[in-house]
């Protein structure tokens, strides 16, 4: 799969890791449709990036907007070649606080919503148009790459839902990509570490210096066009399916 001219799809698209891949196809001569909630910034984002790129705005949690958004995309682009899942939420409690009060079981739910259940229906309606393109090289139509987290390894205090989520999503990579396979869609996880999002530019700067020192190598926070790099390279890479890669600059996180 060449950025070149293809079609891709971003969930989460205006801000952060989605923003980065969206830019990074663009940039490399493909079009976009940004999918993202519609308070987000993507207007701007797609008026910078111009005609390779659109807006559509989305919940994905409302299946009936997932359907008719990936119908109005393919109608619009007439194809759809990449589909990047990286809509997500961070849901943060302790499962029992100090005072006792339970990990409330909607924010609980709300993570695995949006963050699993969500990619998955956006996958599913992504994976139906990408069965009708024309096969291109090793019969390839399509490649889907799921945005996971080292959580899903590491989870730290307060992360249950979190981690849960994105554990999911790592656990679906090898029965997507064989799922998908008699269809010429290759599947891929990409789990980030520590990525300077605007989540993370809201911390201190003593939770920045720590995260960024709990790197092994480089001492920095990863930035979204690291991730973008690696979804590029799981792209042009045929022969890369069903992997779960970490990009995390060595890191393995501490309970807290």
């Amino acid at each position: 799969m060449r950025v070149t001219g293809a079609v891709g799809v971003v969930t989460g698209g205006a801000s952060g890791i989605g923003e980065g891949v969206a830019r990074m196809l663009a940039d490399g001569g493909g079009r976009v449709a940004v999918l993202d909630l519609p308070g987000s910034r993507g207007p701007e984002l797609c008026a910078e990036l111009g005609e390779a790129a659109e807006f559509f705005p989305l919940d994905v949690t409302d299946p009936a907007q997932v359907s008719a958004t990936v119908e109005e995309v393919g109608k619009r682009f007439g194809r759809i070649d990449v589909l990047v899942n990286s809509a997500g939420i961070s849901p943060a409690a302790r499962v029992v606080a100090r005072d006792g009060t339970l990990f409330p079981l909607e924010r609980f739910r709300q993570g695995i919503e949006v963050n699993l259940v969500g990619a998955f229906d956006v996958l599913r309606n992504v994976a139906g148009v990408m069965a009708r393109n024309e096969p291109g090289e090793d019969g390839e139509r399509g490649v889907i790459v799921n945005v996971g987290s080292i959580a899903a390894f590491e989870g730290q205090v307060g992360q249950a839902s979190y981690a849960a989520s994105k554990g999911g999503i790592v656990a679906l990579t090898l029965p997507l990509a064989r799922d998908l396979a008699s269809c010429g869609v290759r599947v891929l996880c990409v789990c980030p570490g520590t990525i300077d999002t605007p989540m993370v530019r809201a911390a201190s700067e003593e939770v920045r210096g720590y995260l960024r020192e709990a790197n092994v190598f480089p001492k920095r926070l990863g930035r979204a066009a690291d991730i973008a790099n690696v979804v590029r390279t799981c792209l042009e890479t045929t022969y890369l399916n069903g992997e779960v890669i970490r990009v995390d600059a060595g890191v393995r996180m501490a309970p807290r």
